[in-house]
């Protein structure tokens, strides 16, 4: 183990420039490394599409974005990035996913210290330290295997609760958006999410719009989002009532992340926003496949109140498509039913409403930021 206990102050770099719900994951590491580590400088390296989710996070002293968009190593930006994080003075990097270009970029930054995940040809050219997952077995939360490279270099106070950090501005913003849109902010709301950019096993847009209308016959409000690409999902909750309202592309990451914490549930299957739903605090439901690379216990919500609803007994068996991106969970109505993902929001329902639209400034929840 590379310990750094006893040799503080030092200047850590956390390495995540992917996807959403893996930038939510990885919010622990930092926690974690502040907790740790006495007087330590942490840095981000995170896309500029995702870095607006580590605003205003406490735990974070700087953010550098990456955007490599095919340019290939040795390209200008791939010099200048060097030159940008080369000037931090880093003492570590943690890769928390590694690539070939990121592990070059950071050995001629001058770190001395990297580590990554796994045995890569190019990671043992660039020296760099490694920690293992052992082929999964056993099977862990993708968050917790980023936290072991903080282990990896002594890490003892391990926070494990992802956390999207808003403001108060943030916060009644969103209301006055809620009320705008003509939803009755003294009543819970539904969120539903039909996307999911084909990152995970989905239903159709259908499905959703069936679970919409059983929610509206409830006398309940329904707020459907998506991005600016899926507004092609809107036409299916248009004819729905007046209780549902559509937001495609209207919502900036933070934005959405503010609206989030207003609903008393949030059903989607599994994708980023269902990870900033937990992170604000919101309940969730979601769908899951039961295949290792999807399963709940690698990729599921962490730090709320929240339902993972999966296929039967058997019908992965029998149905699966030996393709997850492709898989409806519905194969000859058999699969996930409306009426399952229903019971279980329900449930979540009860313990929500009458606590679903929160004094920001009175009570706590894990991403608001006094």
């Amino acid at each position: 183990m590379l310990t750094f206990y006893n040799r503080e102050p030092i200047r850590i770099l956390v390495v995540r420039p992917d996807r959403v719900g893996d930038v939510v994951l990885s919010t622990p590491v930092y926690h974690t490394l502040k907790k740790s580590f006495e007087n330590s400088f942490v840095g981000a390296l995170v896309s500029s599409y995702t870095r607006p989710l580590l605003e205003g996070n406490p735990n974070i002293d700087t953010v550098i974005t990456d955007d490599p968009e095919g340019e290939p190593i040795g390209g200008q930006r791939f010099r200048e990035k060097i030159k940008e994080i080369r000037a931090c003075k880093f003492d570590v990097a943690l890769l928390l996913l590694p690539t070939k270009r990121l592990a070059y970029m950071l050995f001629l930054a001058g770190i001395p210290y990297r580590i990554g995940v796994g045995h890569i040809l190019y990671e043992a050219i660039t020296f760099m330290y490694g920690v293992s997952r052992h082929k999964y077995n056993p099977l862990r939360h993708e968050s917790d295997y980023m936290l072991d490279l903080a282990r990896r270099i002594g890490a003892r106070e391990i926070w494990t609760t992802p956390e999207v950090f808003l403001n108060e501005g943030e916060i009644r913003t969103a209301r006055k958006y809620m009320e705008e849109k003509g939803f009755d902010t003294g009543k819970s709301v539904v969120c539903i999410h039909p996307g999911s950019g084909r990152s995970s096993p989905n239903w159709e847009v259908g499905r959703y719009a069936e679970l919409a209308e059983r929610f509206l016959e409830t006398g309940r409000q329904v707020l459907v989002t998506g991005s600016t690409g899926e507004k092609a999902y809107e036409k299916h909750f248009a004819d729905l009532g007046r209780g549902i309202k559509t937001a495609f592309g209207e919502l900036s990451l933070r934005e959405l992340a503010a609206v989030l914490r207003n609903m008393s549930v949030f059903i989607s299957s599994s994708t980023g926003p269902m990870h900033i739903a937990a992170a604000v605090g919101t309940p969730t439901v979601s769908m899951f496949c039961p295949l290792t690379a999807c399963s709940p216990k690698l990729w599921g919500p962490l730090g709320n109140s929240s339902s993972v609803v999966q296929p039967p007994e058997g019908f992965c068996q029998v149905r699966c498509p030996g393709d997850p991106h492709v898989c409806r969970f519905e194969a000859e109505g058999d699969g996930i039913s409306v009426d399952a993902v229903f019971a279980a929001a329900r449930e979540l329902l009860r313990d929500s409403e009458g606590s679903h639209l929160k004094e920001s400034s009175r009570e706590y929840s894990p991403g608001h930021r006094q």
